[in-house]
């Protein structure tokens, strides 16, 4: 189960988990672009909508979920957006990126058999949280901060959520994807978008897609970090890493779990 999987690093890796023989479930905003992505390609696809900045939609697409799956690969993300509001009245970019991935996680956790691949990114080393306004109401809004610290929240949800599931006694690991810098659409509307001209510091999207790919079938401990393996992690190969000082942060981790779950409410079916 792949979310976000309609376009860029979401699709190659949905495309390469197919043709290898994985039936793969594409949770996407846009179904019917999405089916014409996959149309005629080798491998089974099935496409649902599912957008999740949305807490509804992210609810009601763990409702109608039933069967186990192997790997669920929260892939769906946004990039230096300018401040919006979802339907629920949170910030678009930090629900995309961590809270609503965080609610579906957990609502799908019990139908997951072998891991949870979190796509997070190198810039979650400059990311800094603020436990007491995780949404963005009462600070200045800033469209990178708030990328930054929403991938360094997706690193701590991984490392807390690994905790949980050793101490439960589940087999189920929590593993980090960073694909480096990948040259795809998500930095549109950021001025980091200038990068991407700039090759020769960047992974094309199908090398990016690899990290993903190498989390999702590899044999990694619980919480690794895996990304490019040159050049500070901006492209390159992918490998086992290590995270950010900042993502290794036990007490920050248990923390924010306890605030995200008061931000997007019942965390279980």
């Amino acid at each position: 189960m792949i979310t976000g999987a309609g376009r860029g690093l979401g699709l190659i890796a949905a495309c390469e988990l197919a043709n290898a023989g994985a039936r793969v479930v594409l949770g996407v905003r846009d179904t019917g672009k999405t089916h014409g992505a996959v149309a005629g390609l080798p491998g089974t696809f099935e496409v649902r909508p599912l957008d999740v900045a949305d807490l509804t939609s992210v609810r009601a697409f763990a409702d109608a979920w039933s069967g186990d799956r192997d790997i669920l690969i929260d892939n769906a993300g946004v990039m230096g957006i300018p401040a919006a509001r979802t339907a629920d009245g949170l910030d678009v970019q930090t629900a995309t990126n961590y809270s609503g991935p965080f609610l579906l996680t957990n609502l799908l956790l019990e139908h997951i058999t072998d891991r949870v691949v979190h796509v997070t990114s190198q810039l979650h080393r400059q990311g800094k949280i603020d436990l007491n306004d995780l949404d963005w109401r009462t600070r200045t809004y800033n469209g990178m901060g708030a990328y930054e610290a929403s991938k360094l929240a997706v690193v701590l949800f991984s490392l807390e959520l690994q905790r949980r599931l050793t101490a439960a006694g589940s087999p189920v690991r929590s593993v980090l994807a960073s694909p480096g810098i990948a040259r795809t659409s998500l930095a549109a509307h950021s001025r980091s978008n200038v990068i991407n001209r700039f090759t020769f510091l960047t992974n094309d999207a199908e090398r990016g897609a690899l990290s993903l790919l190498y989390a999702a079938t590899q044999d990694v401990p619980g919480n690794s970090y895996v990304g490019p393996d040159c050049l500070g992690g901006l492209r390159g190969d992918p490998a086992v890493r290590q995270q950010g000082k900042a993502g290794l942060d036990e007490a920050m981790a248990g923390r924010l779990w306890d605030a995200t779950a008061d931000l997007v409410g019942a965390v279980t079916r």
